[in-house]
């Protein structure tokens, strides 16, 4: 490029920034609060009870070909063990430092063993991707009006557990579900500190190739059971305030 072309392109850069409309004097705090009023205003057009956004959870969810159970405080791990035996499920990967890993451990049969993420993924990763068939989390919360599940992996439950094995069985409690993703975000502060680590799940692993066929598990599990516990009070700071 000559002398003379980049002359060229740096006046006609000049002139664009010339006519160029002044930046908006809107403030990031003005932004925030019109989405806020924005999405506060929609929700008190039709406010959701708990019941409400239980069902539709569910319809988003099994809609996106998920299978959700509702079960009590007292009854949801047995009744998921049951299942999981039923299905053929022999090798569980679970944390079991958790209440809930706790929980279904002890109410497993004798077919289905018990595994915990304590190893490097390099000292494993042979057995974990061949031979277990399960991995089961506890969501920190869920969105009602996409159907989606909230998990924030840590050391003991890393994404691993939800992303390798073919199935995953996530729990949940019904009162930790919001109304969207910006009732989360306000509810559970999610400007005070973001997790480094959070994923979104709204069904099982899914993908479509040209011809729009759609294939379960390509980049995941191909299966996705959701247990809502629906009458445990769960109130943590993390999960405080079940938006609206």
């Amino acid at each position: 490029m000559n002398v003379d072309t980049m002359s060229a392109r740096a006046r006609m850069l000049q002139r664009l920034r010339g006519h160029a409309p002044a930046a908006p004097s809107t403030t990031l705090e003005a932004l925030d609060a019109r989405i806020d009023a924005h999405f506060t205003g929609r929700r008190a057009l039709a406010p959701l009870a708990l019941n409400e956004r239980i069902a539709q959870f569910r319809r988003m969810l099994e809609a996106a070909h998920a299978e959700v159970i509702c079960a009590s405080a007292a009854t949801w791990a047995a009744d998921l063990a049951g299942r999981l035996a039923a299905a053929g499920v022999r090798s569980l990967l679970l944390d079991i430092a958790c209440a809930e890993g706790q929980a279904l451990e002890a109410a497993l049969p004798s077919v289905v063993q018990a595994r915990s993420y304590a190893q490097p993924i390099e000292q494993w990763k042979a057995e974990l991707f061949d031979t277990v068939d399960a991995g089961f989390t506890v969501a920190r919360s869920g969105l009602a009006a996409t159907g989606t599940l909230v998990v924030v992996p840590d050391a003991n439950a890393p994404r691993t557990v939800s992303l390798v094995p073919p199935l995953h069985v996530a729990l949940i409690y019904a009162n930790t579900l919001h109304a969207d993703l910006h009732a989360a975000v306000a509810a559970e502060r999610w400007r005070e500190g973001m997790p480094t680590n959070l994923v979104m799940i709204s069904g099982p692993s899914k993908t479509s190739d040209i011809q729009q066929t759609t294939a379960y598990g390509a980049h995941g599990p191909r299966a996705l059971w959701v247990v809502v516990v629906t009458d445990e009070d769960r109130a943590t700071g993390a999960q405080h305030g079940a938006a609206e």
